[in-house]
């Protein structure tokens, strides 16, 4: 009974005191409950792409947002994974829990690769040579289409469980967990991995970070490294859930929609990608529903990123809670909007 109580009393000040993290349970909870929401197939679907997009755009988010190295081609990450899992599973035949880890693992490689022209570029000129990578690969598919199926890609390959259930869970999970770690890889105020705040000292200042005496090229080739490998389990996920990839996986449109997700969410927090691709793809998806939303989905995707760009610049989600909570001036504790006094020093919150 004492260990209840003082569970509950934990759940009370860590959880239930600060309006982010409930809104994160309740999260938490929709997305374990879903299948017993609704057992509709269709929206299932939707909600599993939509976990694994968020992979993806968090794996954007720890490369771009928090190291500042911009990556416009972010697609090849993702369709290198998808084609290695489909040439794996078709050819050999092996598991989609060995072949999920060996295309994160060429994802990894492939970002070290392309980390290389970002030791001497910054900016819009590493985006440049980042967008020209997806276009080389896409080249290389076609000249070899007769292993990797040129313009119609490869289908057939085995779904990650028979049953649809099943496999919500499982991307589900993999979907957390992935979110936990790119989280605590970023976290500035982390103290056991420090990599954190030495990438935010990157982003905001490169020279100043190296005069410092931080080896900045090995922190990019960090980040690159697990911003690879997590595109890469997207990547995996999505060629097994889908059981076909293409060249779409590689085009330059996919590059730019995580970009777009991510600013729409708000960039450098994690959770904003998650927000924004929760947000922005069911919506478009359940308008494709009607006959009258396939043809004009798009211009309301566009229509809502202008709006939102317009009032919130920062993005949705640091606007929410920018709203919903407020900092203590004195002992920095997290407190909600409506109480006059800190919850833990009890000095006045403006």
């Amino acid at each position: 009974m004492i260990y209840l109580k003082l569970l509950y009393g934990w759940i009370r000040q860590e959880i239930f005191a600060i309006p982010g993290r409930i809104i994160a349970l309740t999260f938490f909870l929709f997305l374990f409950l879903g299948p017993f929401i609704t057992q509709q197939p269709y929206f299932l679907r939707i909600i599993i792409l939509t976990c694994i997009f968020g992979i993806y755009a968090m794996s954007w988010d720890v490369l771009s947002g928090f190291t500042g190295q911009l990556s416009l081609g972010h697609a090849l990450f993702f369709g290198v994974a998808a084609y290695t899992v489909a040439l794996l599973d078709i050819y050999l035949h092996w598991s989609p829990w060995l072949t999920i880890p060996i295309g994160g693992v060429l994802s990894v490689l492939s970002g070290l690769f392309v980390c290389l022209p970002a030791l001497r570029l910054r900016g819009m000129y590493l985006g440049l040579v980042t967008l020209t990578f997806p276009i080389i690969l896409t080249g290389i598919l076609y000249i070899f289409s007769d292993v990797t199926g040129g313009e119609l890609g490869l289908f057939g390959m085995r779904s990650l469980s028979s049953s649809i259930t099943l496999a919500y869970y499982t991307v589900a999970i993999i979907f957390l967990i992935s979110a936990y770690i790119m989280y605590k890889v970023t976290d500035a105020e982390d103290k056991f991995l420090r990599i954190g705040i030495i990438l935010h000292a990157i982003r905001e200042d490169e020279i100043a970070a190296r005069s410092s005496g931080i080896r900045t090229n090995r922190y990019k080739f960090i980040a690159f490294a697990v911003s690879g490998f997590f595109a890469g389990v997207a990547g995996g996920l999505y060629t097994h859930f889908m059981r076909v990839t293409g060249p779409s996986t590689l085009e330059l449109f996919f590059s730019f929609q995580v970009i777009l997700w991510v600013i729409f969410g708000s960039t450098a927090t994690i959770y904003g990608p998650v927000v924004g691709v929760f947000i922005l793809y069911p919506v478009t998806e359940i308008i494709s529903i009607f006959a009258w939303g396939e043809p004009i989905r798009q211009i309301i995707f566009a229509l809502i990123l202008i709006l939102a760009l317009f009032f919130m610049p920062e993005g949705i989600s640091v606007w929410i809670l920018d709203k919903l909570e407020v900092k203590c001036p004195r002992c920095k504790l997290i407190n909600n909007f409506i109480r006059k006094k800190c919850r833990a020093c009890r000095a006045e919150l403006k």
